[in-house]
């Protein structure tokens, strides 16, 4: 999962942006992927005054992602969040 953060403004500028290896087919999973970036973005915004502490917000992402992907497909799949500043 990549998030790409204006580094002044702290506000999401692309994705996230989310890469399956082995999880789900990309093509029969399109919806399911749309919710988890929604879920994703969702949760950023809601960070508030912590979008500047990086591990605070990827564990946050990370939580959100895979209490929702459990909830879903019943799965665990390693989830790696990446924050770029740009």
């Amino acid at each position: 999962m990549i998030l790409t953060v204006d580094k002044e403004t702290g506000q999401p500028l692309a994705g996230p942006d989310i890469v399956s290896r082995g999880f789900v087919y990309m093509r029969d999973s399109e919806e399911l992927l749309q919710s988890a970036r929604e879920r994703v973005l969702e949760s950023f915004i809601g960070l508030n005054g912590h979008a500047s502490d990086w591990s605070f917000v990827k564990d946050k992402i990370k939580h959100t992602l895979s209490e929702f992907l459990y909830e879903k497909t019943h799965r665990r799949p390693m989830i790696l969040p990446v924050v770029m500043e740009v």
